[in-house]
């Protein structure tokens, strides 16, 4: 089977790698669809994200989905033919945070595509068959692949304990603050202001059922957010974009007693924050680590027409390509939204 394999920073190879066989409890799955992640490109380029280091050839990708070809022994509720989305993450299930529900916190998780384990970017993966689910009939490939980043979004709106009717701003819109837009409009949020620094995402967003953009290159955010919220600052602010700048930003626009929900991954362990604005208006700052027992409802929800994914998807390519989407996601000299890569046609 081909897998696309990363040996290092920018040193990606498509070879013939051995078919895997299911294990007990585990489906044999041909890969379809793969999106792009962030996390791939830090990867290709770098090598590492903290402490996870490419130190052997690994295969990234973990937006996924498929149609299962053979099950393990012990496996019910699938049957080849049947077409899932891969839930990437598989946790020990034993540990403290397995038995509280919050199996994104297991320490012993095995991540696809995070190094020493390998992902999606491959014609065929053996993965529990707890992780698999089952696809609607009329969902595509394609949506199928989306619902690993919306479930990023979904935990992200659980997190913030999202109440309807509220204020929201969503600082950055790439791929996960797009979708965090739609879980905002779909969890009934009252206003949304998006912040970026690009007028076609901004655009973008806007077309998708934001009230207000904010591009932060020509107008400041926090004075915008404010304006927009009768002079009190957003009830809850979703930093998505990454950006040192925009974590501190984020609290700055939160009104007092609001809620700062930080999705993006920063280069930096530590920097500059305010946080005695954030003690005096007893700002609550929360975390957001991948997701737990979403999945379904992110399947629901686009399988309703609650929430859009399709269109996201700007750019299709084979995986012999995959190192093209590296390159545009590397040099952004192309608009893009979501990549993803047609493994198995």
């Amino acid at each position: 089977m081909k897998a696309a394999v990363l040996y290092g920073p920018g040193v990606l190879r498509i070879e013939e790698r051995p078919k895997p066989s299911p294990g007990p409890g585990e489906a044999l799955v041909r890969v379809k669809v793969c999106g792009i992640c962030r996390s791939d490109y830090h990867y290709w380029k770098h090598g590492r994200i903290g402490e996870f280091v490419v130190r052997e050839p690994l295969i990234l990708g973990h937006e996924a989905s498929g149609v299962v070809e053979e099950v393990g022994e012990g496996v019910e509720g699938l049957k080849p033919g049947n077409r899932v989305v891969i839930e990437p993450g598989v946790p020990c299930g034993r540990c403290r945070y397995c038995r509280e529900g919050r199996y994104n916190l297991c320490p012993h998780v095995r991540f696809m595509g995070t190094p020493p384990v390998n992902g999606a970017f491959v014609e065929y993966v053996a993965w529990p068959a707890d992780f698999l689910h089952k696809m609607p009939p009329a969902m595509t490939f394609e949506e199928g692949a989306m619902i690993e980043p919306l479930s990023v979004a979904l935990w992200a709106v659980r997190r913030a304990e999202f109440v309807p009717g509220s204020t929201a701003a969503v600082f950055g819109v790439g791929t996960i603050g797009m979708v965090t837009l739609e879980a905002l409009k779909a969890s009934g949020a009252s206003k949304i202001v998006v912040v970026d620094v690009d007028d076609w995402k901004l655009e973008q967003a806007l077309k998708r059922g934001a009230d207000v953009a904010v591009n932060a290159k020509r107008e400041d955010p926090v004075a915008a957010i404010k304006r927009e919220t009768g002079g009190e600052g957003a009830d809850y602010v979703f930093e998505a974009s990454g950006a040192e700048k925009a974590s501190y930003q984020a609290v700055k626009a939160a009104r007092r007693g609001g809620v700062v929900v930080l999705i993006g991954l920063y280069s930096s362990d530590e920097f500059q924050y305010p946080v005695l604005e954030a003690i005096i208006k007893e700002v609550e700052i929360r975390g957001v680590h991948r997701y737990a027992n979403v999945f379904p409802s992110a399947i629901q929800l686009v399988a309703r027409g609650s929430v859009r994914v399709k269109d996201l998807v700007t750019h299709k390519l084979p995986l012999e390509r995959l190192e093209e989407g590296f390159r545009i996601m590397d040099e952004g000299r192309e608009k893009y939204i979501k990549i993803q890569v047609d493994v198995g046609r």
